[in-house]
């Protein structure tokens, strides 16, 4: 997901007493071994490839997909965690959606909410900057510093770096709900902390905040108060900021105009151990619901916190083991890392949430899953998690009912809880007939079927006017005519709603809904309408039946800065999209396996241009693997008699869009769908039809691999030839426990989970 395409939506005294704040470390020794820690530099590497230690943690590099458009941040997060502090060098652009480039040598402060690789910037709660030395005044007006060259440290759970400016070093952790910063700065005596509740990510409102207030105590240290914020989405955000001192001073800085949220200096007065620390939990609810997530981290110590962080990643991480070069599992453990941070479950501890129409839910699960970059993660994030963290997989549909419940439809895009109607089509629906046909069952089945035929039946009232309102059109036309179709991207769009379609069919047809199983197929062949064969891509046609003139197949266009048929992508780009749910239909409308081939043949060979803005990125031919659209493209080659082209080039884009460095990703990685498509290239397997619980197979990047499976241990081996050249043609037999499999037809996620061995054999052809 890219922005333009998307961009069209639019806050005393006292002494301290340790038994005050059970949670502070006072001991000096450790915070000078902490503070000796952040000399290690951002690019040092592991020693030692322990293969055996089990600490996959030491192959993550967070860092990677910071630099360029990744969009990615180096702060400290858990597993789906609702807080993710991370420093912030901007606070408006696309460069800056994270709110972070690694390129940036000035820091704002550090803020505490966060979205990974997303197209748009949103969140970016409670900003707060430590300084010692000379001291702001009211009237100052830069509080950013530049960090120390090289300072930087990041892994996962845990952020540090220097401010020589502000001698300080700054230390970041975080629970689910509570995010944790440890300043450690040169001497006693006394410093100042800013502490910004205006800040936040937006694309360029410097007056997003719309209603803000906020209460200081500083006897015990502590702000609470509301923001009320448009950004990307309308949201509340409620939050606590608790110290481990009291305030000895504060002063409010002046508000701008157009300024809603209050700017605090806050002094505080230091002992021997140099060191201050804050707590800063938050709530979609009110500040009572802010306080109690708090209490989950109440007798926590920063350095323990840090190491449960680490455990929980580990634990996670571990599930997938590789065999591989030392580079090859940094790129591939920091992919599966990245893959994990996102949904976030922003339920408080009691299990509200507050929903996208504004009312409070009470989570039947405990859980609801936010920043849900659907468009882009049903399509591989969603398929990873029902093998690496099932346990996971109810609550997420859960909270999409929930959301369905009160929106009226399921969810599109959310942030924070509230829709951002971002994308097209129904990209929910894929991702719970996958769960579905997957054999979860932690949600009601016929509930679910109801909010997908509702999703794909009824008019949206609420919608903003250049989202989908209603469905008139593809109901009367089979497709969306260019000409009637009043925001454009009617191609896109009709292809986009052939996967939902298909998805609500299957259930209906598992539930044995068969009238609706039969009335969705038929409308999920709507994109047999769009073939044109004189120029083989799918083309705009109008309400009388006439192709698009004058037409290039070759022009990528998004709706706001080159208004056409195509949502970030052109003509060659989304006429494969139909694969995604039929892929022997679309075979069939090209010929065959033969006239499939000689397609893709020619869509990776026909030059192509470079436009970030418009999805063209990290480009073979007209293949974009920067965005979305063309990531299941190199798999179809399964469907032909030359799968080994599909081999080759997943393994080249492997090797060319994928590094272990801060440019490490191109293109955003869309919470983590760049990275999901990896992690199942490693393994030699890819969900091209995510929402029908299966996948394609190819050939693994490695020679083996083991997946922790709920059912057991899955074992993968790849034995290849010493002179092997994936670029040359070459054959694959695949063994399922010692039985042989077709590798032209889907492999059932049912038979993988059954599965203890899958052994992968290449015999070179030429």
């Amino acid at each position: 997901m890219k922005l333009f395409s998307n961009l069209r939506r639019r806050l005393i005294l006292g002494a301290p007493l340790a038994a005050t704040w059970p949670w502070v470390s006072t001991d000096a020794a450790a915070a000078s071994s902490v503070s000796a820690s952040a000399s290690v530099s951002v690019s040092a590497k592991p020693g030692k490839d322990q293969a055996t230690s089990k600490r996959w943690t030491q192959f993550v590099n967070p860092f990677v997909g910071t630099d360029g458009t990744g969009h990615t941040f180096p702060g400290a997060v858990v597993p789906f965690g609702m807080v993710a502090p991370s420093p912030d060098n901007a606070d408006r652009g696309w460069d800056y959606t994270s709110g972070y480039q690694f390129q940036n040598p000035n820091i704002l402060g550090f803020s505490n909410t966060h979205i990974s690789g997303a197209g748009i910037p949103d969140l970016g709660d409670v900003l707060l900057m430590p300084k010692q030395g000379q001291s702001w005044k009211t009237n100052t007006q830069s509080f950013a510093a530049r960090k120390a060259k090289r300072s930087e440290v990041a892994e996962p759970g845990y952020y540090s770096v220097q401010l020589p400016q502000h001698q300080v070093q700054v230390e970041l952790t975080a629970t689910q709900r509570v995010a944790m910063h440890r300043y450690t700065f040169e001497r006693p005596g006394r410093v100042q902390v800013l502490l910004d509740l205006q800040h936040g990510l937006h694309f360029n409102e410097p007056h997003r905040v719309k209603q803000a207030q906020s209460h200081l105590n500083a006897h015990v240290g502590e702000i609470t108060g509301t923001v009320h914020a448009v950004a990307w989405v309308e949201r509340q955000a409620s939050f606590i900021v608790q110290f481990s001192r009291p305030v000895v001073q504060s002063e409010l800085l002046p508000m701008p105009a157009g300024h809603k949220a209050n700017r605090y200096l806050l002094t505080f007065e230091l002992d021997s151990t140099r060191q201050l620390e804050a707590r800063v939990a938050l709530s979609t609810v009110d500040e009572e619901g802010a306080r109690n997530n708090l209490q989950e981290a109440k007798h926590l110590k920063f350095d323990e916190a840090r190491r449960q962080a680490s455990q929980s990643w580990n634990s996670l991480l571990g599930r997938i083991e590789i065999e591989a070069p030392l580079t090859q599992k940094r790129v591939f453990y920091t992919a599966l890392y990245h893959a994990l941070i996102h949904p976030s479950d922003i339920a408080d501890r009691d299990g509200r949430v507050r929903g996208p129409r504004g009312k409070v839910i009470q989570a039947q699960s405990g859980h609801y899953y936010s920043t849900l970059s659907l468009w882009d993660t049903f399509r591989a994030v969603h398929p990873l998690f029902t093998l690496v963290v099932p346990e996971r997989v109810d609550g997420m549909v859960q909270s999409m009912l929930e959301h369905h419940a009160q929106q009226g439809f399921l969810p599109l895009w959310t942030a924070w809880g509230q829709e951002t109607y971002c994308m097209i089509g129904n990209p929910a629906l894929p991702v719970i007939s996958d769960a579905i046909i997957k054999g979860f069952k932690g949600f009601d089945h016929t509930a679910a079927l109801q909010a997908m035929v509702e999703t794909s039946t009824q008019p949206r009232l609420q919608a903003p006017d250049w989202a989908q309102r209603n469905w008139d059109l593809l109901n009367k036309y089979g497709y969306l005519p260019y000409d009637l179709e009043p925001n454009g991207e009617a191609v896109s769009k009709t292809l986009e709603h052939g996967y939902g379609d298909d998805a609500v069919a299957r259930v209906a047809k598992l539930l044995e809904q068969n009238e609706t199983a039969l009335r969705f197929s038929q409308r999920a062949k709507g994109y047999q309408q769009l073939w044109d064969a004189s120029t083989g891509v799918m083309r705009g046609k109008n309400s009388q039946g006439l192709w698009r003139e004058p037409f290039n197949p070759d022009t990528p266009t998004s709706p706001l800065n080159n208004p056409g048929d195509y949502t970030e992508a052109n003509a060659w780009q989304y006429t494969l999209t139909p694969a995604l749910h039929d892929p022997i239909g679309l075979r069939d409308l090209m010929g065959g396996p033969n006239g499939m081939a000689k397609w893709l043949d020619h869509y990776f060979q026909r030059p192509s241009q470079i436009n970030k803005h418009l999805g063209q990125e990290a480009m073979i031919g007209q293949n974009a693997h920067g965005n979305e659209p063309s990531h299941h493209a190199a798999w179809l080659y399964a469907f032909t008699a030359s799968p080994w082209r599909g081999h080759a080039l997943v393994d080249r884009i492997a090797r060319s869009f994928y590094k272990d460095s801060p440019h490490g990703l191109i293109g955003n990685d869309d919470c983590g769908q760049m990275s999901a498509w990896l992690i199942f290239a490693t393994l030699g397997f890819y969900p091209v039809t995510a929402g029908q619980g299966n996948y394609m197979t190819g050939l693994p990047l490695v020679k083996k691999a083991r997946i922790q499976l709920a059912t057991g241990t899955l074992t993968i081996f790849a034995k290849m030839p010493a002179t092997f050249k994936r670029q040359l043609a070459h054959k694959v037999a695949l063994k399922m426990d010692g039985n042989l499999v077709d590798t032209q037809k889907p492999l059932a996620h049912e038979a993988l989970l059954k599965a203890r061995t899958l052994d992968f054999s290449v015999e070179q052809q030429g």
